[in-house]
């Protein structure tokens, strides 16, 4: 098994894009990148417009090598939608590429949804139904492909219980050599995501941490809490970690990184790169823009 992250917040992008290579076949996770539109009061500066560009290329290479594409929901950072996006890279060009003739395993469009979602999924699958080889409404499911199998969650809330934001569904997938986790938007704020990645005993997670950016404002406590869960997680599993997405919109995520018993790899990291969280120095950006002289900790 190979595994092969593709876009996050620590290459420059919203996104938890990953790559799963099992032997001929190839599986695409959440094949979805954005920019927030506004941030500190700022639309994306030309870097992260650069890297959104990059990391849509990305994705749409990868996909000509799936042949197996999942969604964990139907946020555009982890779906390529049938529009044309400018903050999403997106066309129905590129979505059509994406998902022709693929097996798609989705969140149920219908079940454990909130309106937003439910709105989403149906405009979505009007065009994907009539390309997909298969879709599979995927929540709580086992598939057995002889080789590997693969293994839905049952939906999970967005984050904390009772979440606004709706459910996700994580997939776990294992060749019997090694298992690996993939769970994006859990943000490691609820119960029940917690308990069911301990069940599956994972040698690797791959899963977005807490929104610490939006405490105090419309999420609390997230940072002891997705400290506490993802400890609790490493003691009873050993698993390794690949941490990205929300948390990487806070400056202050090293500190996250470092309170941990085991330090995790954020997708930069993973690829042995250098993290690019452009989008929490995006004041700093727009300041280089204007030919200010600022400091930002990575490559521009």
């Amino acid at each position: 098994m190979k595994v092969i992250p593709l876009a996050s917040e620590s290459l420059g992008v919203r996104s938890l894009a990953t790559f799963i290579k099992l032997g001929s076949i190839g599986i695409l996770i959440d094949p979805g990148v954005a920019l927030g539109p506004k941030r500190y009061s700022l639309p994306p500066a030309k870097a992260e417009l650069e890297a959104l560009m990059g990391a849509r290329r990305k994705i749409q290479e990868y996909s000509k090598k799936a042949d197996i594409i999942t969604i964990s929901h139907y946020h555009y950072d982890h779906h390529t939608p049938f529009f044309e996006g400018i903050y999403e890279s997106s066309s129905p060009d590129k979505a059509k590429e994406l998902y022709e003739g693929k097996t798609l395993f989705i969140k149920h469009p219908r079940e454990n949804i909130n309106f937003s979602q439910r709105k989403r999924a149906w405009v979505f699958l009007k065009k994907a139904e009539k390309i997909a080889k298969n879709i599979e409404h995927a929540d709580g499911k086992f598939f057995d492909f002889g080789d590997f199998i693969i293994e839905f969650s049952p939906a999970v809330p967005h984050g904390n219980e009772g979440s606004k934001l709706g459910f996700v569904i994580m997939v776990m997938v294992d060749d019997g050599k090694k298992r690996v986790i993939h769970a994006s938007d859990i943000q490691l704020l609820n119960q029940i995501s917690k308990e069911w990645i301990i069940k599956q005993m994972p040698d690797l997670l791959i899963t977005g941490g807490p929104p610490t950016y939006l405490e105090g404002y419309r999420v609390k406590e997230a940072w002891t809490t997705g400290l506490k869960n993802l400890e609790e997680i490493i003691k009873e599993t050993n698993t390794e970690i690949i941490l990205d997405h929300h948390l990487i919109r806070d400056k202050r995520y090293p500190e996250f990184f470092i309170q941990l018993e085991r330090e995790p790899l954020t997708f930069a990291g993973f690829l042995k790169e250098k993290d690019r969280p452009l989008e929490a120095y995006r004041k700093e950006l727009h300041m280089i823009e204007k030919g200010e002289d600022v400091e930002v900790p990575f490559r521009i």
